[in-house]
């Protein structure tokens, strides 16, 4: 068993992270070599600054919440935990400073942005199994939310077991020690991670986020790269 956690914690973690990069230019390079669109993508009338309403387009998405507000909440929730969880995952490797503005213990919410993502998940998936949603989705669309939901309650529940249930077996020392060594390139997964009764979690965990990492390049979530230049293609 502890062959397999291995495996899933250090060359598979290698192996994801090569296919996303190389996948992800591969593709890059294939959207911006697709033709350019024969008419005008250009909203009318044109409202300037063009940049700043491209901006906006992007990151409040003012055209669902016209339309479906609760969407557009589930949304905002889903976004900003995940910019959190980012946050976390980078304070899993080190101290940032700018990270402590306001002072927290990793990960910062207490439990909430990671309980935020996963319903604001599974909402994005129920909705998907009625109409009109439901007509216009495809197998794809349902594959990769139950994977990211996978990935995000694995992940949540070890922070759930250290801050409400007092399981501190796998602390912060353990992880940055992990992380670093695959950054380094001398992989190591400390006993406390690979001895704890709750590292099948962690292997799930990264399991589901390997998986996910290997799929995005050739997912249709590729093209939130150019939701901006998009947006801004769109303004003008």
């Amino acid at each position: 068993m502890h062959t397999i956690y291995y495996l899933v914690l250090v060359p598979m973690v290698y192996a994801a992270f090569a296919v996303f990069i190389v996948g992800s230019i591969v593709r890059m390079i294939k959207i911006l070599r697709t033709p350019k669109h024969p008419t005008t993508l250009q909203i009318f009338p044109k409202k300037e600054p063009a940049w700043l309403h491209a901006l906006s387009d992007t990151f409040l998405m003012p055209t669902v919440l016209k339309h479906n507000p609760l969407l557009w909440v589930f949304l905002v929730l889903f976004h900003g935990a995940v910019l959190l969880l980012v946050i976390g995952h980078l304070e899993l490797f080190s101290d940032f400073a700018l990270f402590q503005i306001i002072p927290h213990e990793v990960f910062i919410g207490k439990g909430l942005v990671g309980l935020t993502a996963a319903v604001s998940l599974l909402y994005f998936l129920f909705r998907r199994f009625t109409s009109p949603v439901r007509d216009i989705s495809v197998a794809e669309d349902y594959y990769l939310l139950i994977l990211l939901f996978l990935t995000v309650i694995f992940g949540s529940e070890m922070d759930w077991a250290r801050r409400w249930y007092d399981y501190d077996v796998m602390g912060v020392d353990a992880y940055r020690t992990y992380l670093w060594s695959l950054i380094t390139f001398q992989p190591q997964v400390p006993d406390e991670i690979l001895f704890s009764g709750h590292s099948f979690m962690l292997v799930l965990h990264v399991f589901f986020a390997n998986i996910f990492l290997m799929v995005f390049p050739f997912s249709k979530i590729m093209h939130t790269f150019f939701a901006l230049p998009v947006n801004k293609l769109r303004r003008g």
